[in-house]
């Protein structure tokens, strides 16, 4: 039996899950939580097989990366899988980052979530589909392809923070955000950052 940890802001969504994932003789939902902060301590009293978690906890609450990071924190054996409504690349790249092994939309089919569900509790990767074929295409050209800073630098450009205030949140020098931005612009073929945002939002690179 595979358990699993369901992480969510919205109770009814939860609740469509649960009855999804119930329908499944080895999936069981053992435990459920809304914020970064009850994974964590969900994760840590349950200790599930598979944490099942959305990136989007609730605006101005910690979201998903936090709960991935705190969920691994707490109970380092567990395989984290996102399911969530977004797609970036950024969301993506950092959700890997954070220690998920999986990554898969909202808008799967119920099959594609049961298989993902057992190849990470089975200990492979989750990463199908679009998904899987846009890192393959990011490791494949890696020239054209923007790095996790770069991605993350443009993100937090996207919300309106200068260069100084982007320099205080990363904890690097104003030069180092102007280079990861210079690269930006270059491999997007953008001359200024708003025409970089643009081009990076219409591609799905980032999300506002």
């Amino acid at each position: 039996m595979i358990r699993i940890l369901l992480v969510d802001d919205h109770p009814v969504l939860r609740h469509g899950v649960v009855a999804l994932l119930g329908t499944q003789p080895d999936l069981v939902v053992v435990a459920e939580a809304g914020t970064a902060a009850e994974a964590a301590s969900r994760a840590a009293a349950v200790r599930p097989d598979i944490a099942l978690v959305d990136l989007d906890l609730g605006a101005d609450a910690p979201g998903g990366f936090d709960a991935t990071r705190g969920i691994l924190r707490a109970h380092p054996a567990a395989r984290v899988l996102i399911f969530t409504a977004y797609d970036s690349d950024a969301d993506i790249v950092r959700a890997l980052d954070a220690g998920a092994v999986g990554y898969l939309v909202k808008d799967s089919r119920p099959a594609e979530l049961f298989a993902a569900i057992r190849s990470a509790a089975a200990g492979d990767s989750a990463l199908g589909g679009r998904i899987g074929e846009r890192l393959l295409d990011r490791r494949d050209n890696p020239d054209d392809t923007l790095t996790a800073r770069e991605l993350e630098v443009l993100t937090l450009a996207a919300s309106g923070l200068s260069n100084r205030d982007l320099a205080a949140r990363l904890l690097v020098s104003e030069a180092t955000v102007k280079t990861h931005l210079h690269h930006a612009f270059l491999k997007l073929g953008a001359d200024n950052r708003q025409a970089a945002i643009a081009v990076a939002v219409k591609r799905g690179l980032i999300r506002l």
